[in-house]
């Protein structure tokens, strides 16, 4: 266990990061999110670029004030977004695709370029995809829009290497972060907290160079990316091989990892905080996390029950509304519906992270 101390309040860890993509919680308002028991959110530096932007958000007074967000916020470095433009859409979005074309042979190899983007050592080329203008994002680019943002916490830019990217193209890949994240800590100016990004796909000898380069440089934090392999077991070790050369009493941040499963799993591989959209992106499709699993409230057998999401759950959502309200709404289309089960599941999922934390505190983990 451990504490993150930023300007606008200190995080306990190990904790989930809300995804606030483009400066809100889907369905929710910032005091909402706040009585979830979100302690810090993760805001995307790619889609604030094209929408409103990085000049409006900073004249806004940035993010903080922009959004009304009391408590510690990050920004990711708009690689993941960037790249997937790439591959990503070559090849369909989705591991679960990109590793069907994996299986039939179809592996991206060193020199190959994708058909939407441009890489070159300085960054990439690409078109906005709100109104096709033609934009570069490299190192330098991704800091100043960061710290223009105005996030505590901002992440080095990375290549996001596709899960059916061959180990030559990994090993080149891995050459360009490693040059941009010491690109990224020249060009910060701020008093914001850097993360470097430690890379290498699933490939041990390259996740292991990448953890050890980038733990050596003066960043305040890491953030861990990539893909994981194709189980819980394999993730975890993976994390563990990273983490094992990464200073200790640095914090580190897992990229986009964050079921209820995965939980306990990376913490005690030594993650420290963890972002993930699973809560508000389950809720929006209309199910619920509970105590005895996840409920479709879609499903019209819900209509016919008075009583709450869960017995056992102490959110607002639990105290004030029942099932068959609940069924009603998205019955009928209610955005309203979305936002209680928004409100439940990040509740939820932060409660398991605190029972996580106890055990921690009691030294059952």
């Amino acid at each position: 266990m451990g504490l993150i101390e930023t300007e606008h309040g200190v995080v306990e860890t190990p904790c989930l990061v809300p995804v606030a993509t483009q400066a809100v919680v889907k369905t929710l308002d910032s005091k909402e999110v706040e009585e979830t028991k979100s302690q810090i959110l993760i805001s995307n530096t790619f889609h604030l670029h094209l929408k409103p932007g990085e000049k409006i958000v900073e004249k806004a007074g940035q993010l903080h004030e922009f959004m009304n967000w009391k408590r510690p916020l990050m920004t990711d470095s708009a690689g993941y977004q960037v790249f997937s433009l790439g591959f990503g859409t070559d090849y369909g979005l989705g591991s679960k695709i990109l590793k069907s074309h994996s299986e039939k042979g179809e592996i991206i190899k060193a020199g190959v370029q994708p058909q939407r983007i441009k890489i070159n050592d300085d960054g990439v080329e690409f078109r906005s995809p709100v109104n096709g203008d033609k934009l570069f994002i490299g190192p330098k680019e991704s800091i100043k829009i960061q710290e223009r943002l105005g996030a505590d916490i901002i992440f080095a830019f990375d290549e996001c290497t596709a899960p059916l990217a061959d180990i030559e193209y990994v090993k080149n890949s891995l050459e360009k972060t490693h040059r941009w994240a010491k690109v990224c800590l020249k060009a910060k100016k701020t008093d914001q907290a850097l993360y470097g990004i430690v890379q290498g796909s699933r490939f041990k000898d390259l996740r292991l160079e990448s953890a050890k380069f980038i733990g050596g440089l003066d960043f305040d934090g890491f953030g861990i990316g990539g893909e994981f392999g194709n189980d819980k077991e394999t993730m975890a070790k993976m994390v563990e091989w990273v983490v094992d050369e990464l200073p200790e009493k640095k914090p580190r941040h897992l990229l986009g990892v964050g079921y209820l499963e995965d939980m306990e799993l990376i913490i005690k591989a030594g993650v420290d905080t963890f972002d993930c959209t699973v809560p508000t992106h389950y809720a929006r499709h209309g199910i619920a996390f509970t105590s005895k699993g996840k409920l479709n409230m879609k499903q019209i057998k819900f209509l016919k029950s008075h009583e709450p999401l869960d017995k056992n759950c102490l959110c607002s959502v639990c105290q004030n509304y029942k099932k068959d309200y609940i069924c009603h709404l998205l019955k009928a289309n209610e955005i309203t519906g979305l936002k209680l089960l928004t409100i439940h599941n990040l509740w939820h999922f932060n409660t398991f992270a605190e029972e996580i934390r106890n055990k921690i505190k009691r030294g059952e983990i």
